[in-house]
């Protein structure tokens, strides 16, 4: 490596780019990113590639399908800010990946901390803890065993978090929990996925919000795993259907039928909204999901060389894919599309013009509601995360939710907890 190229001119650029793309000011994190060697925890890649701000696949299923990878620094960066980290805490992570997110808690804490890494894939646990071992982090316990479960020896935790997406608390994290303990998880609401820290309320045994950030992880595996599923259209070619959703009719959502009303002309409808496509998703699909049990996502792979594809004017797209969100129901489905315009003066002058685009016999009357949507969103100024606020109730806990109390809040019926997710 040429002196531009160095490991340590590799690391400060990393560094940069996270600092700038999460906004993060803590040192702590900054050093730990600095100080904890990334290559060694992504041996088969270049230094060149470990050190970009990239999430990295490092193991796929039979199919194909990606189960385990080292996320994104930045997103990293933001959970461990959401975990207020400091030296001394004792620390349940579950989801090893490579080991480097433990790593990285394991700088935090120092040497009078503890960190319990659990990871479903015994292999995945075994590499994690030669790559650790590697990078000097000998003292991180791996475990390979079912997350839900935790790690009873090593209790009681000050911080747990997963570094995969759940859609349901663990009894078992909960239990294992100290007093003061901040939970940090990615939790699925609805097809959107966000990163929530979750403080005890102090009365009734329910835990709330204590800052919430998008964010996108594989999800759980095990007795964990979530009800969310993907009926394809065609191959690259899927809906994301939230909580097992069925139709007003009481069947279930058919693939071939939906693939054939988006064969068809669509109801197309305008809305009259800017915005940009970080807010169509963080924001909008946020709504969406909290206001319409209907919602949906709808994903294409495109390889460069098959054309535009089936999603016309997706409001997100980039190399090799292609995405929007919708509702769907018996006889139909609406997406959003989006024209690019120059920007105007204003507070939301966003360079995406957002449209809808109806499909099926009831393609007009669920474009209509869409475009409803869009525009009440826009109304109440375009929240995003940033005025979303998530209480979990465990099903052991003495008090219950109440979504009465916060107008059109979304109850979330989980097996051990049930959460209820609003606006302020």
């Amino acid at each position: 490596m040429t002196d531009g190229t160095s490991l340590a001119g590799l690391r400060e650029r990393l560094v940069a780019q996270v600092l700038q793309t999460s906004g993060i000011r803590d040192e702590r994190i900054a050093a730990a990113l600095r100080d904890v060697p990334r290559h060694l925890f992504l041996p088969h890649l270049p230094p060149e590639e470990a050190y970009l701000d990239d999430a990295i696949v490092t193991k796929r299923d039979a199919d194909g399908q990606p189960i385990s990878s080292s996320s994104q620094p930045a997103i990293m960066a933001i959970m461990l800010d959401q975990l207020t980290l400091v030296p001394g805490q004792r620390v349940l992570e579950i989801g090893a990946g490579t080991g480097y997110n433990a790593a990285l808690v394991r700088h935090i804490v120092g040497p009078t901390g503890a960190v319990v890494s659990v990871d479903i894939e015994a292999d995945l646990a075994d590499r994690a803890r030669e790559h650790l071992a590697s990078a000097g982090y000998r003292d991180v316990t791996v475990v390979a065993a079912d997350g839900a479960d935790g790690y009873p020896p090593g209790a009681p935790y000050d911080r747990v978090i997963a570094t995969v997406g759940v859609s349901d608390l663990a009894p078992a994290w909960l239990e294992q929990a100290g007093p003061g303990a901040r939970i940090v998880v990615p939790l699925d609401v609805r097809g959107s996925q966000l990163a929530v820290a979750f403080g005890r309320s102090g009365s009734g045994g329910h835990w709330i919000s204590r800052s919430i950030a998008p964010c996108g992880f594989m999800r759980m595996r095990g007795s964990l795993a979530g009800p969310e599923r993907a009926v394809v259209l065609q191959p690259g070619f899927s809906v994301m259907l939230p909580d097992g959703l069925t139709l007003a009719d009481g069947r279930e959502v058919d693939g071939a039928a939906l693939a054939a009303f988006m064969d068809g002309p669509p109801a197309e409808f305008g809305t009259g909204v800017r915005t940009s496509s970080v807010q169509v998703f963080w924001g909008l699909g946020l709504w969406l999901a909290t206001r319409d049990r209907r919602s949906c996502g709808v994903t294409e792979e495109r390889p460069a060389e098959d054309g535009p594809g089936r999603l016309a004017r997706p409001p997100l797209g980039g190399a090799g894919m292609a995405a929007t969100a919708g509702i769907v129901d018996s006889g139909g489905i609406a997406v959003l599309t989006a024209d690019k315009a120059p920007p105007v003066p204003g507070p939301r002058s966003g360079q995406l013009a957002l449209q809808v685009a109806g499909f099926g016999p009831r393609g007009s009357e669920l474009g209509a509601a869409l475009a409803g949507h869009v525009q009440a969103w826009d109304a109440a100024g375009q929240p995003g995360a940033a005025r979303l606020h998530v209480d979990a109730y465990p099903r052991s806990a003495a008090d219950e939710p109440d979504p009465a109390a916060t107008g059109d809040a979304l109850l979330i019926e989980r097996s051990a907890t049930r959460f209820m997710v609003y606006h302020t």
